[in-house]
């Protein structure tokens, strides 16, 4: 698949580093939460002689210190890079949490990555394949990216592994369930007292070989003939869906009619077919046991990656412009070429400072260069886009994590990733390039955030800290957004669940040093007159000196949604000088704006000003302000107040199996089903008008009802009236808090 020989070791304590592109691999770990990602990661640099035993880095730390972690789930909530070495190839892992509240660090994973490893627990057989990762295999397809399945915990689930397979052939294979095969099957040892038989081994069935890692070390041995026996059947279907793939299409023919077809053959179109992502493996893996120094199928998988998965030179560069939006140069994955890299994760650490992982796409970074850098921010979708910018800055040391440390690295050449310090402008997703050259990257789509989470600053020190707190947070978080809310006056961080919430309030307090509370959420109430009215504002007041003297009368009638305030003015015969007109309007808009009953704005009427007397010297602005103010009041003492709550338009997509759950779960809150159309293969939108106060935990309850594999967009509609009991039981709330 490409030259290995030009990557060293990071033996020692030296970073692994490779030279060229074809001497690199970069993987993305998908799966649920639980699924044995960061586990498997560890077992895989434990083989590869980068830890001494399972997690434990050469010089200190562990593989999982990269990791941020929920500590008391225990759930890793950040992606984390692993370099290794195998065969001569710079092995770049990135592990990526697994809980949906955090799918924008596996995006960034994605777009870092050229293959992606799908990682299945045997010991949680019925959520094995969760929809979320189903959701991430399709959208790898979309693009291209090859795919292999591991599968975890057979050391000590029970479950049968072809049966697994099976499972993942049915969902991942899609209609052709024959490009989802073994490549190994599981040998089992002994049985136990509890009557479970721990796997030992694998069997090779290309090979034909038995690969027993019972002494913690991996040891080749033949087959014995109940083993053969084992592997007949499925190295047949094994061999007959690798040739269904292979470019040779006489291949076929000879095999069925009885020609053997050559291991090195076989092996080649393997390797081919993975790589343009036609065939998917299924392989096993479990960490070594006590005292072992290689797991169970990890030299296996370590294979498949440098053998099987692509290097960076296969993989189509992303579309580059102009900071100004000119289409730029086609981009190849050249050392020698311009320079174009990207930052596809930010982070601070109290410590060391503000990092920045980047992957680079074309040219070569060194560290002490001067680079461009371009953002536009990513799309999240319709909200706006993060401010642009544009900035000459100097790169810092180049680093490649592992554990608790940072490895020195001399350079860093197209397709390889790195740790770059101290970019202070720059955010994730961001394009470096030559500073003589500017170019940006076309960006990738990020999920849009639509659980609101309302905070208020602890104590004074907090408050002033606030600021400046939030705004590091969400440029390290792309998936996070920050709004001030100019009805309600509150401080609105838009995430993507409850988890991602958790932790960006953990941020706060740990990173940056700001306590914040939570409180309830508010959506952005109007009021609005049931009726027609009139109203009579007298301001007179005369205690010595210069006196206040207004009066008006108004008319105020309702108007259609959306219409505002309309004023007009029918005085005849000079009753209010025509210079206070305008004091009258500006008094009863401000009124407006202020609320009559509960303190929200005041929309939707017309106000007619038809009478009202002036005084020759204690007449003034602002007394004819206060007047209009002072009508609009009496007016609305004559008529029901309405409450006008927001209502979104909302479109659900959802498995057709769940549409039922969804629009019976629509309608429980309030909402009115508009319409439902098929949105490919399977897949139905729902779309739905809903008052925003239902939705406010909608995309934690969807992930509930459709069991993880629904996703919704919102967007506001208009205001509408509530209904009064609700209205009513709304205002008492507002008056007790």
């Amino acid at each position: 698949m490409g030259d290995k020989a030009n990557a060293h070791s990071g033996a020692a304590g030296r970073a692994p580093t490779a030279d060229r592109p074809s001497a690199v691999r970069n993987v993305v770990l998908v799966g649920h939460s639980g699924s044995g990602k960061t586990t498997l990661v560890e077992a895989l640099a434990q083989t590869a002689g980068a830890v001494n035993r399972a997690g434990r880095v050469e010089d200190g730390g562990t593989v999982s210190d990269y990791d941020e972690i929920e500590h008391r789930q225990q759930r890793s909530v950040q992606l984390s890079l692993v370099p290794l070495e195998w065969g001569g190839c710079k092995i770049n892992l990135l592990d990526t949490p697994g809980y949906a509240d955090f799918v924008g660090e596996l995006r960034a994973g994605l777009r870092a990555a050229d293959a992606a490893l799908f990682v299945v627990s045997a010991a949680q057989e019925a959520d094995a394949v969760m929809g979320s990762t189903h959701a991430v295999w399709e959208e790898c397809a979309a693009v291209g990216m090859p795919r292999a399945i591991v599968v975890t915990h057979l050391d000590t689930a029970r479950t049968d592994f072809a049966r697994l397979t099976e499972v993942c052939a049915g969902l991942f294979g899609g209609d052709d369930p024959d490009a989802v095969l073994p490549l190994y099957l599981p040998v089992r040892g002994e049985e136990g007292a509890d009557g479970h038989a721990p796997a030992t081994g694998l069997v090779g069935l290309l090979t034909e070989r038995i690969f027993d890692y019972t002494s913690g070390v991996r040891r080749e041995d033949p087959p014995d003939e109940a083993q053969q026996q084992l592997i007949a059947q499925a190295r047949g279907r094994l061999i007959e869906g690798i040739i269904a793939e292979s470019e040779d299409e006489t291949l076929m023919d000879r095999y069925l009619g009885g020609e053997e077809i050559d291991l090195e053959t076989l092996v080649d179109d393997l390797e081919k077919a993975v790589a343009r992502g036609t065939f998917h493996p299924v392989l096993a893996a479990a960490p070594a046991a006590d005292g072992g120094k290689q797991g169970l199928g990890t030299v296996e998988l370590l294979e498949l990656i440098t053998g099987g998965f692509p290097t960076p030179l296969e993989r189509a560069a992303p579309v580059v412009t102009s900071p100004e939006g000119v289409p730029g140069p086609a981009l190849t994955c050249d050392p020698d070429g311009p320079l174009v890299a990207e930052v596809v994760k930010t982070s601070s650490d109290p410590y060391v400072g503000r990092m920045s992982l980047v992957r680079v796409f074309s040219g070569t970074l060194r560290p002490d260069a001067t680079v461009h850098v371009s953002g536009h921010g990513l799309d999240d979708g319709d909200h706006e886009e993060r401010d642009r910018h544009d900035a000459d800055e100097r790169v810092g040391a180049l680093t490649s994590p592992f554990g608790k440390q940072q490895r020195a690295m001399a350079q860093c050449v197209a397709g390889d990733l790195a740790c770059v310090g101290k970019l202070a402008r720059a955010e994730t997703g961001d394009t470096l390039s030559a500073k003589d050259a500017p170019l940006l990257m076309e960006p990738w789509a990020m999920p849009e955030p639509l659980l609101p989470l309302a905070i208020e600053a602890h104590s004074k020190a907090d408050e002033d800290r606030l600021s400046q707190g939030l705004a590091r947070l969400v440029a390290e978080d792309p998936t996070m957004r920050l709004e001030q809310n100019q009805d309600t006056h509150q401080v609105v961080l838009w995430c993507l669940g409850e988890a991602h919430a958790d932790v960006a309030l953990e941020r706060l307090r740990g990173r940056f040093g700001v306590q914040v509370d939570t409180v309830p959420h508010k959506v952005s109430l109007r009021e609005t007159f049931g009726g027609a009215a009139a109203g009579r504002g007298r301001h007179v007041k005369q205690s010595g000196g210069h006196g206040q003297y207004a009066i008006c009368e108004i008319d105020v009638e309702p108007l259609p949604a959306g219409s505002g305030i309309e004023f007009v003015d029918k005085v005849v015969g000079g009753a209010v000088p025509r210079q206070f007109i305008p004091s009258v309007e500006k008094g009863i808009r401000a009124q407006a704006a202020r609320g009559i009953v509960a303190g929200h704005p005041l929309v939707d009427i017309r106000v007619t000003l038809r009478d009202g007397k002036a005084h020759s010297v204690d007449s003034s602005d602002a007394a004819f302000q206060t007047a209009g103010a002072l009508a609009l009041r009496e007016a609305a003492a004559e008529v029901p107040i309405r409450l006008l709550e927001p209502v979104a338009e909302v479109s659900v997509l959802v498995p057709d199996g769940y549409v039922g759950p969804v629009m019976s779960d629509l309608s429980g809150r309030r909402g009115r089903v508009v319409g439902t159309e098929q949105a490919g293969p399977g897949r139905t939108l729902v779309r739905a008008e809903v008052p925003e106060i239902e939705i406010g935990r909608y995309a934690v309850d969807l992930r509930s009802v459709s069991h993880g594999t629904g996703s919704f967009h919102r967007a506001y509609a208009r205001h509408e009236a509530m209904p009064p009991h609700l209205a009513d039981k709304l205002r008492e709330q507002e008056e007790k808090g």
